[in-house]
């Protein structure tokens, strides 16, 4: 009796079976090497937010603040501009080894879920009050 292949399903015993399982191997051992490079007890995001400088971080989640304050765009267009500003500053600070207010907010609000417009506001705010506060480095 015949093996019947179903539609859409994996081929047995091909050439493409050998070239897939070669590929995943491959993937497998980048995985081992990433996390090699990354080193033990730290987590490499795939996707993650892109590391800037600092200064430029502090002044994307300021603009993004004011966006927020002054409505400046629907409330999800909002809520993604704070959220990728923040985490972006998130990322800077790790990389620069800031360890600031600012920093501790950010590493803060992007571990919330659920943003509603009176998290965002008070965000903006405190974003706003801490940049004040202290110059940038």
């Amino acid at each position: 009796m015949k093996a019947v292949e179903q539609p859409g399903a994996f081929p047995r015993n091909s050439a493409l079976s050998r070239l897939a399982l070669s590929r995943l191997a491959l993937a497998g051992l980048g995985l081992v090497v990433a996390g090699a490079v990354v080193g033990p007890g730290r987590a490499a995001v795939m996707g993650g937010a892109r590391v800037i400088p600092f200064e430029q971080a502090v002044e994307r989640s300021r603009l993004a603040a004011e966006a927020v304050i002054h409505r400046r765009g629907k409330e999800t267009c909002l809520r993604g501009k704070l959220t990728n500003a923040l985490l972006g500053l998130s990322s800077s600070c790790e990389a620069a080894g800031q360890r600031s207010g600012l920093c501790a907010l950010a590493d803060q609000a992007v571990v919330q879920t659920g943003w509603s417009m009176a998290f965002m506001d008070a965000t903006a705010h405190r974003v706003l009050d801490l940049i004040q506060a202290k110059p940038t480095p």
